[in-house]
């Protein structure tokens, strides 16, 4: 007994001498940039200060430079379609093609040495003209130019239509495993260092736009609350946007706190859709939705999606930090689902019935928690985000509709009939079923392609943590995702950390479950 009781404290003070050594690196950034709708190009000036909070000594930093995967064949973007997706390896070599230039980085106003990645044409390493101690900080600047591409994978353009997403200059992470260069892929999202961002962007004055952070520009603000309040109302015939200035252009100042990246996007057709929103603590948000100003469209009740959406994500995992979520209907609304960002999610399911856009809505919003907030590696770990984020989306839809949008009508009229747990066994029973060849643990790049990718890492996730659920309860899997969230918000949680906190909450070692992310085919 008292060997025991030796072992347990030895193994606690363990644990907590790891949670105090945590440290991650901070980044804030400023950012000029002018959107030029006739070049489809945007020219801008990156300022930004590197803090490190690492116990290493820094001689360079990789950056990111992800506009150059759409600039010729020789990309890892273009390989991954090669290898996996021949739907995607057409849009690629039919597109216009996009890229970054004019980069003169500088730090501490220093003109510095910039090597090229061995390997990848979107990611260079900084050499610092002097070394980086631990506590210390610079600040590195540099102007940049993007073209974009034709829109088929995240960013790019659609006629007049903009999105404008992994578009600058950003530092890679490095963290307690090192650094983590990584080229920009379309299966397989993002790693990147939480800080700040104030942003200014410049557009034609009939331009509406949505992005990450809190709107600054108060006549901008006025405009979008005034007719996104009046468009709540109605079902069609929205207010259309009219400019707040007689100048030919206007610029939109944004900040935000406590987010790893920052997304935009620029439409001249937008129209808005805006509410409050009361969370469960009495805090009030700003709910935004931006979408095409044409007949019958399905976005008529998209701002009530989105309420719901962080209204149930707040009470399952933990309450939204952010003062402002949007969501936005994609470009020329292009079939992929959606893609989300910090505080702006995009959304493309072209004529989606209201159920199934509300589920793409939710799925994407979710994200705001699984990679906004638990900015988990996804490269590595995509399950981590996909699949979890997934789990709750399904818990959503069966909640709300006794639907799940795999199915879709498929699902037999007595099964809609049944409760929302039985409903949920129901499905994941069958779920189970399906072939699953792959582990989840397996990294985004070393799947076959881009189905296989799908169904693992959102769907057998989502099986293995209903296992997990069931096994320990509903309401203490939920309270161990409360202290998840708490304990790793807007910080880098490993799958370690996240089987530890589960760990601590049920007071039960699930080592057996987590194997099970390493299993091939049926869970």
């Amino acid at each position: 007994m008292k060997l025991m009781t030796l072992v347990t404290l030895c193994l606690f003070c363990t644990t907590v001498i790891a949670q105090e050594n945590y440290w991650q690196q901070e980044v804030h950034y400023k950012i000029d940039v002018s959107l030029n709708t006739t070049t489809k190009s945007i020219k801008g000036f990156e300022e930004l200060e590197y803090i490190n909070h690492s116990p290493d000594t820094l001689t360079y930093i990789w950056f990111h430079l992800w506009p150059n995967a759409y600039k010729n064949e020789q990309t890892a973007l273009y390989e991954q379609y090669k290898k996996g997706d021949k739907e995607g390896l057409s849009k690629f070599k039919k597109s216009v093609k996009g890229y970054i230039d004019s980069l003169a980085f500088k730090i501490n106003n220093q003109t510095v040495t910039v090597e090229a990645h061995p390997e990848y044409i979107d990611v260079i390493k900084l050499i610092l003209p002097n070394p980086l101690l631990p506590g210390n900080k610079l600040t590195i600047s540099t102007p940049f130019f993007v073209k974009f591409p034709t829109y088929f994978s995240r960013s790019g353009f659609i006629d007049d239509a903009f999105a404008v997403c992994q578009w600058y200059p950003k530092p890679a992470v490095y963290d307690k495993k090192g650094w983590h260069p990584m080229p920009y892929l379309n299966m397989g999202e993002y790693y990147s260092e939480f800080g700040t961002f104030e942003v200014n962007i410049t557009v034609p004055a009939n331009y509406v736009v949505a992005a990450t952070g809190t709107l600054q520009t108060a006549d901008e603000v006025k405009k979008y609350k005034e007719s996104g309040a009046l468009n709540k109302k109605l079902t069609e015939n929205f207010i259309p946007y009219q400019p707040a200035t007689t100048s030919a252009t206007k610029t939109l100042q944004y900040k935000a706190e406590n987010v790893h990246d920052f997304a935009w996007f620029a439409d001249n057709d937008f129209v808005v859709q805006y509410d409050t929103l009361q969370l469960s603590s009495g805090k009030v948000i700003d709910a935004f939705t931006f979408f095409s100003n044409k007949a019958n469209t399905k976005w008529s009740n998209s701002v009530d999606f989105v309420e719901d959406a962080v209204r149930s994500y707040s009470n399952w995992i933990g309450e939204y930090p952010y003062p402002v979520v949007n969501a936005v209907e994609g470009p020329g609304n292009v079939s992929s689902g959606g893609m989300e960002y910090p505080m702006v999610t995009l959304i493309t399911s072209p004529d989606a019935e209201p159920e199934t856009l509300d589920a793409v809505i939710t799925h994407e919003v979710g994200h705001n928690w699984f990679y906004g907030i638990l900015g988990s590696n996804e490269r590595d770990h995509a399950w981590m985000d996909e699949g979890l984020n997934t789990f709750f989306q399904f818990r959503y839809e069966a909640e709300k509709y006794r639907s799940n949008s795999l199915f879709g009508n498929a699902i037999p009229a007595d099964v809609k009939q049944k409760g929302s747990e039985e409903f949920l066994s129901i499905i994941y029973n069958v779920l189970n079923g399906i072939p699953m060849e792959e582990p989840i643990s397996t990294p985004s790049v070393d799947f076959k392609n881009k189905d296989n990718y799908g169904i693992v890492i959102y769907v057998k996730t989502a099986v293995w943590a209903y296992m997990v659920e069931q096994a320990v309860g509903r309401k203490v899997f939920d309270q161990a995702l409360h202290n998840y969230y708490n304990k790793w918000k807007f910080r880098h949680p490993y799958p370690e950390d996240f089987k530890a906190i589960l760990e601590q909450t049920t007071g039960t070692g699930l080592e057996d479950y987590f194997e099970l992310l390493n299993r091939k085919g049926k869970l």
